[in-house]
């Protein structure tokens, strides 16, 4: 195991995730998870909050390159490593090529 973090989505964003998941009549939505190296502190009613994770639902890499904005839909903290974190392997031929899927334009956030 490399690590464990936690991550905390409000009612409302899950709520925007289920309606637009239910509007473009897919299964789900990828989630592009972050483990920064440094922590950013956050005021809370509860106290000093120090959070180094957030996620967002994942981009396309035209999504990337076009510099549109990230739907972020939470916060959190990574609370234990071994410090051996690996990138996952791929079990498909690296000459293989995605599917290529029409791109739908619309107003909702990702």
């Amino acid at each position: 195991m490399g690590s464990l973090s936690s991550i905390y989505l409000k009612k409302e964003t899950l709520e925007t995730l289920l309606k637009v998941v239910s509007q473009k009549s897919v299964a789900g939505v990828e989630i592009t998870v972050s483990i920064n190296d440094d922590s950013k502190k956050f005021e809370s009613k509860s106290g000093d909050v120090f959070q180094n994770v957030s996620a967002y639902v994942s981009q396309t890499k035209e999504d990337r390159d076009s510099k549109k904005d990230k739907f972020y839909v939470g916060n959190g903290k990574c609370f234990w490593t071994d410090g051996k974190i690996v990138v996952a392997g791929n079990s498909q031929s690296s000459t293989s090529q995605p599917s290529q899927k029409a791109k739908v334009e619309d107003d909702l956030p990702f």
